[in-house]
């Protein structure tokens, strides 16, 4: 019992700030998160605020109401990110699998969670992407592209004779971009393994080289890219 107070208070505390339109809202989300060893150095009840919050305390997460007024949610997020790319974002919202969620995601969110969380998901949430993991799955992620997938921007066309990959895609070798396509179908690791013949650590390395090149925060948003670049085809995991 000793050791796991000991572990306890030694554990890191995110410093979070909490963006909703609702005071109960937040207020409940901070006390919550407070009780369980999080830091919430600031709240917001608008978009443009909680730009201005994260920019003066640099949060490690940032929790953003999608819709408020004077500027919602998500561009909240494409600012954050853009200017405080170290702060993780995870969307908030009232309804699931909403379609703001992938423009979200597109734009670098870790994730979203449903408003009515339980009080422990809540923080076991703001502590995953603290640690730079992503709060869906890839292979919940992917179910979600699919199903948005249509309203995406796609690609332009490309001569025959042009290079398979889209330019956004250059930096990767062919192994590369071929790890990348199965990541955007939603295998984990040992999948990964398994399909190319390869060790796990091996896997690992291709993958985090995979993020360094393209600039990506987890494998959500590898998920993403797979789908807006091309490389991977709505239905194409049929």
């Amino acid at each position: 019992m000793t050791g796991e107070t000991v572990e306890r208070t030694e554990e890191r505390r995110p410093r979070v700030v909490i963006a909703d339109d609702q005071e109960l809202v937040r207020t409940g989300f901070r006390m919550i998160l407070t009780a369980r060893g999080i830091d919430v150095v600031a709240e917001a009840g608008d978009g443009a605020a909680a730009v201005a919050a994260v920019l003066r305390h640099r949060p490690d997460v940032a929790l953003l109401d999608i819709r408020m007024p004077t500027m919602d949610g998500l561009e909240a997020a494409r600012r954050i990110l853009a200017q405080a790319p170290d702060c993780r974002v995870i969307m908030l919202t009232t309804f699931d699998l909403d379609h703001y969620v992938y423009a979200a995601l597109s734009a670098g969110a870790s994730g979203f969670l449903l408003k009515d969380v339980t009080s422990a998901h809540l923080a076991a949430a703001v502590r995953l992407v603290d640690t730079g993991d992503a709060l869906l799955a890839p292979s919940i992620t992917r179910r979600l592209v699919e199903r948005f997938a249509a309203d995406a921007p796609r690609p332009a066309a490309r001569p025959a004779d042009a290079p398979r990959l889209h330019r956004d895609l250059a930096p990767l070798t062919p192994r590369e971009a071929e790890v990348l396509g199965l990541l955007g179908r939603g295998l984990s690791n040992t999948e990964l393994a398994a399909e190319l013949t390869l060790s796990e650590s091996t896997v690992k390395t291709h993958v985090a080289r995979i993020f360094a090149k393209l600039n990506l925060r987890d494998r959500a948003q590898a998920v993403v890219l797979a789908y807006e670049t091309g490389l991977v085809a709505p239905g194409a995991n049929d």
